[in-house]
C-alpha cells in the first residue's frame, strides 16, 4: 500500500501560524501528516483531529501518542464540527485545517473500491460502518439521478451514454466490481475519447465517490461553521484536489471577505462601509512546488486557500 504525503505540507504549517497554547482542529486526519506537526509545536495547546476513516483514526493514534497526548480524535464527519466540538466544551479555536479528497492508502488499497486502477468491490465508503456504498448508487439510483450524479459531481460529458450502458448491464446482473464498472464506462466512449491523456473512468468515480459520502454538503456545511468557530488571527486552511471544491472554497471566502462598500449601484459614506470579519492571507491560492510535483505527482492539481478572522 502507498503511505500518504501530504501536500503542500510546510506552505499549511506556515499560513496556520501555530500558537504553542492553540486549539487547532484538522478535520480531515487522514495519517496524521499535518497533525504531527501541528501537534509537534503545542505545548499547552490541544489538537482535535476527525476523520470517517476508523483504520486513519487507529494509525492516527499511536503515531500522534508517539509526540504527545494533548489531542482528541473524533470519528466523525467534518460536517459536525462544530457540533463535535460543543460536546467537549470548545466553542473557538486557533485554527482548521481541511485536506480534502482521498488519501492515498485509500486509493491503494483496492478492497476499498475508490480506485479505477485495482479490482475490488463497488464501495468507496470512508466510513466503514456506513451501509451505503457505491454498489447502492450504481445498482439502485433511477437512470434520472445516476445521471444528476455523474454531470453535478463529476462533469462527466458522456454521462448520458454510460447510464445508459449501466442499466442495461444491470438489468443482466448487478454490477459488483470496480473492474466490471470500468469496462461499462469504456463501452460508453469514443475511440477518440479513449485515446486522450487520462483515464476515461476518473469522472465517474469521483462522482460516486463524492455521493456515497456526501461529500458536497459535508464541505458546504465546515465552509458555514469553520469560520464561525475561529478567535480573532484564527486561520482557516483548506486543501482541495477538485475545480468542484475549489470553486466552493473559492466562493464562500469570498462572501466572508466581501467590502459592503456600495448599496443599490449606490456609493456609501465612510462611516456606512461595513467592514469584513475576515480576510484573505492568500488572494491567489498556493499551488506545488515544482520540487513537490517531482516528489510527490498526486499534489499536481491540489490548491491551498487560507482564511483568517480578523
Amino acid at each position: 500500500m502507498g503511505s500518504h504525503i501530504p501536500v503542500l505540507f510546510g506552505e499549511t504549517i506556515e499560513a496556520l501560524a501555530i500558537k504553542p497554547n492553540g486549539i487547532y482542529v484538522d478535520a480531515t486526519l487522514g495519517r496524521a501528516g499535518h497533525s504531527s506537526a501541528i501537534l509537534s509545536k503545542l505545548v499547552s495547546g490541544h489538537l482535535y483531529g476527525f476523520d470517517l476513516d476508523e483504520t486513519a483514526l487507529e494509525e492516527s493514534k499511536v503515531k500522534l501518542s508517539a509526540i504527545s497526548d494533548s489531542f482528541t480524535l473524533i470519528h466523525s464527519s467534518f460536517a459536525a464540527i462544530r457540533e463535535e466540538l460543543s460536546k467537549r466544551g470548545v466553542t473557538q479555536v486557533d485554527g482548521i485545517l481541511a485536506d480534502l479528497g482521498v488519501s492515498s492508502p485509500q486509493f491503494d488499497d483496492g478492497s476499498r473500491g475508490f480506485s479505477y486502477r485495482y479490482d475490488g468491490p463497488l464501495d468507496m465508503r470512508m466510513d466503514v460502518t456506513s451501509p451505503f456504498s457505491a454498489y447502492d448508487v450504481v445498482n439502485g439510483y433511477e437512470g434520472k439521478r445516476l445521471y444528476q450524479v455523474l454531470t453535478e459531481y463529476g462533469e462527466e460529458r458522456d454521462a448520458k451514454a454510460i447510464v445508459s450502458r449501466i442499466l442495461k448491464a444491470r438489468e443482466i446482473k448487478p454490477i459488483e466490481t470496480t473492474f466490471e464498472l470500468v469496462d461499462i464506462i469504456k463501452s460508453a466512449k469514443s475511440p477518440k475519447t479513449l485515446a486522450k491523456k487520462g483515464h476515461p473512468a476518473k469522472q465517474t468515480f469521483q462522482a460516486l465517490r463524492i455521493e456515497v459520502n456526501g461529500e458536497a454538503k459535508a464541505l458546504d456545511q465546515l465552509l458555514a461553521d469553520a469560520p464561525m468557530l475561529l478567535k480573532p488571527d484564527g486561520r482557516l486552511a483548506v486543501i482541495t484536489f477538485m475545480s468542484l471544491d475549489d470553486r466552493r472554497v473559492k466562493r464562500r471566502f469570498h462572501e466572508l471577505t466581501a467590502m459592503e462598500g456600495s448599496r443599490h449601484g449606490l456609493s456609501l459614506r465612510p462611516e456606512e462601509i461595513i467592514a469584513p470579519a475576515f480576510h484573505l492571507l492568500t488572494h491567489k491560492p498556493i499551488a506545488p512546488s515544482e520540487q513537490e510535483l517531482m516528489d510527490n505527482p498526486r499534489s499536481a492539481s491540489s490548491k491551498l486557500r487560507v482564511l483568517v478572522k480578523n
